[in-house]
This record gives C-alpha cells, structure tokens and sequence, in this order.
C-alpha cells in the first residue's frame, strides 16, 4: 500500500492502516516512519491521555480494561498501548495484550497495541510517543498507556500523559516506603485496587500520609480511591475523578504548560537519538570493538574514548 494511501486510511480510522502503521513505528523504518510522522502530527492534539502504572501484580491491565469499558459505553474511541518486557528471544514484548484484555477484543470502539520497552528505562517503549500520535490522528479520544511498572527509573510516564494513575494494593506495608521518592510525585490519582482485601484503610491512611508531604502537580491535591476492578467495583468514581482532575489542569491554564513540557521531552529524546544515529553511521564495528578492546585492556580510558568517538561529529 502506498504511504499517502496508507495515511488516508489512518486518518479514516481503518485498523489495518494503524496496525500496519504502528509496527512500522516499532521495527524503525526511519525514514518511510518519519515521512509519515510529520503528515499526521498536523491532524493530532484531540486525545487525552492516561497513564497507568504500578507495580506487578497490582491489577492494572484488569483496571484499564474496566475504563475502557467505560469510555467505550460512552460511544468513546479508546486506543490502549500495553508497554511489556521485552522477550530475550524474540526482542518482542513477553505478555500478549488480547491475553490479558480478551473481553475488548471483539469491542469495535477499542484497540489494544502491545509494545515492547526494548530495554529503554522509565517503563515506556522509545516507540510509545509515535504510536500515541498515530492513534490520535486515526481519531482516538482516549489514549491509555499501560506501563511495565514503577521504581525509581520508572517515572517517564509523568512526562506523556495528561493523568497519571497510580495502581497500588493493600498491604504493600514498607514498598510504599520504598516507592515513594520515585512515584508519589507523580500520581495525578491514586487508585488503591483489590480493596477487599484486608488492610486497605492501613494502606489509605499511609498513601495519603505521604502525599501530605509531597509536592503537588498544579496545584492539585490528589485523590486516593478504592476499586476492585475484577468487579467493577470503584470504577465510575475513577472516571469522575479523572474529569476532576482535567477540568482542573484546564481551568488553571495549565495544561498548556504541561503540553509545553511534554513537547521539550520529546524534541531532547528525538534530538538524543538522531545524534546517537548520526555518531553511530560514522563508526565501524570493527573501530567500535578495537575501542572497547582497548579500554577492557587498561590501554585507554572510556572518557577519551569517548571524546575521540564524538570528534567524529565535528
């Protein structure tokens, strides 16, 4: 199929075309992706985007399901990016998305995109940004990316979407401790899943202690909600908590900024990679070895290999 065809159809919202389209984003054709990139960014910035992570086990692929749902019966088009482990075999992505959300499959007003992180640290695929931007121009309202998990490295979701779920569960005890520097800060809500466990006014009362010392994004105070998301239990209250929080971010004219903040993000990791690209097209991987045989042997140093490897820039 040819591009402009191709284009046509993802701005149409054909499937295949965003299918094709987004594997495309994934396997780095450069410039045939790039190319189609820039003729679709112009029809893009309709979407809102949400980011849900937590860490394993703490039911986010259930939850996201359960907000698709919702947004679905809303006559809502809703496009969700699974970021998974990459396979060490395969190079793709370990969890298969209609596995985990098989009651979406057959929902014509959703579509489900797994992606592998590809070794990339803060839980995000280098490829998430252009698959958001593909499925926001096929006419996606509802964007949900899913990410592999929280830890320190792993906050790079603050930085893409426009709220930012944060999945925790009862009895997590010292992890909250743990988890806290790193992903406090950047729970827009904080969803307290599996509340029919036991523990979970303990673990309530801990989350809110810490976001009583943690800086605010926008000046908003975040929500900590209760869901079983198995039964749709809490669900609702979490649509409406993310209206809240977007007509907030709206209302205060920041959102703006946010959107500014995302776009500088993205113009230094595409800049970051076009010059690793351009650095790289200049050095053989027979030179490559020959440096890092001298460095592993103690004959150079890595700084002045270094510089002598970005010399070739200049």
């Amino acid at each position: 199929m040819e591009q402009t065809e191709t284009i046509k159809r993802i701005l149409e919202g054909d499937i295949r075309a965003v299918s094709r389209a987004l594997s495309a984003v994934e396997s780095g054709r450069e410039l045939s992706v790039t190319q189609m990139l820039k003729t679709l960014y112009p029809h893009t910035g309709n979407s809102t985007i949400l980011g849900v992570t937590g860490s394993p086990g703490a039911g986010k692929s259930t939850l996201v399901e359960q907000l698709a749902r919702v947004y679905s019966a809303q006559n809502l088009k809703v496009g969700i990016v699974a970021v998974d482990p990459t396979s060490p075999f395969s190079g793709g992505a370990i969890l298969g998305d209609r596995v985990r959300m098989q009651s979406l499959a057959t929902d014509p007003n959703v579509f489900i995109r797994s992606m592998a992180t590809r070794g990339k640290m803060g839980g995000l695929s280098a490829a998430v940004g252009d698959a958001l931007l593909i499925l926001d121009a096929a006419g996606y309202e509802v964007l949900i990316v899913e990410t592999v998990g929280v830890g320190q490295d792993e906050v790079d979701i603050v930085k893409t979407a426009d709220t930012t779920i944060v999945i925790l569960v009862p009895g997590m005890g010292d992890d909250i401790q743990t988890i806290k520097a790193g992903i406090m800060e950047i729970g827009d809500i904080f969803v307290i899943n599996k509340a029919d466990r036991e523990g979970v006014e303990r673990t309530k009362k801990e989350v809110e202690a810490l976001l009583s010392i943690a800086p605010s994004r926008f000046g908003w105070t975040p929500s900590v909600l209760e869901t079983v998301a198995t039964r749709g239990q809490g669900i609702s209250e979490l649509v409406e908590a993310i209206d809240q929080f977007n007509r907030s971010v709206v209302k205060t004219g920041l959102k703006d900024e946010q959107h500014k903040s995302f776009h500088e993000m993205r113009l230094l990791e595409m800049l970051r990679d076009h010059l690793f690209a351009d650095l790289m097209s200049k050095v053989t991987q027979q030179e490559l070895t020959d440096y890092v045989e001298r460095v592993a042997a103690r004959k150079l140093d890595p700084y002045s290999a270094v510089e002598e490897l970005v010399e070739r820039l200049s």
